[in-house]
């Protein structure tokens, strides 16, 4: 359903869709540019030791993407390569850490899509006392994330969409894809935005009533751009 879908097409399509834009905060980046991972959130909330990585995988289904919750920590990494490769060989998507990873190359090398705050050498050298619903959710930045849902991450960022609205967000992320394509290639044909987007009828149209949005226009004409 996501696959030729950009997280900023997605984000828009929340906003046009009304449901409430969840991204992870800026700094979540790929190890590997171009990467891209979406699927259902497995949240593992991390208290110093990998064993709460190793019991959500036991109870993870091909396709979910391991959700880490490390407070967004600069002072430690806490994804590795052994965990990478768990993660991988049970099938996942990808790893999206509110934290720091290590083992750079060999991740790399291993291929599965993680995404992180940034990279450190050292591991936990703590171990706290655990959550008794370590399992049950992850907090990312202001978000709270349970596998009610999907994680969808590219170079842009990351963002969470419930799975009960995915379809509907899809489908408006489909429409907004499809309107800034034929936009754009307009636009490389020598056709300003300006032009496309009717703009002058929209500055006239607001002259006459000022609280007149550009975005009411864009839906009036069948235009698309939200930044």
């Amino acid at each position: 359903m996501f696959e030729q879908l950009t997280t900023a097409h997605l984000a828009d399509a929340c906003v046009r869709a009304g449901v409430p834009v969840r991204c992870a905060p800026a700094g979540t980046t790929a190890i590997a540019p171009g990467s891209r991972i979406a699927g259902r959130v497995l949240p593992a909330r991390h208290s110093g030791s990998v064993d709460v990585f190793l019991e959500a995988l036991e109870r993870s289904e091909p396709g979910d993407v391991l959700v880490v919750d490390n407070g967004g920590r600069l002072d430690e990494a806490c994804v590795g390569d052994l965990i990478t490769l768990e993660v991988a060989g049970a099938g996942l998507a990808g790893i999206l850490i509110w934290g720091l990873h290590r083992d750079m190359a060999e991740i790399r090398e291993i291929g599965l899509p993680v995404f992180s705050l940034g990279s450190m050498p050292t591991g936990p050298l703590r171990v706290d006392p655990r959550a008794s619903d370590a399992l049950d959710a992850a907090t990312v930045g202001p978000w709270s994330v349970t596998p009610a849902d999907l994680v969808i991450a590219d170079d842009d960022g990351a963002l969470f969409i419930p799975v009960a609205d995915a379809e509907r967000v899809a489908a408006a992320a489909e429409a907004i894809r499809d309107t800034e394509y034929t936009q754009a290639a307009r636009s490389r044909a020598g056709e300003s935005l300006r032009a496309e987007l009717r703009f002058a009828e929209y500055l006239a149209k607001r002259d006459a009533d000022p609280a007149l949005t550009l975005r009411q226009h864009l839906t009036d004409v069948g235009g698309a751009i939200e930044v």
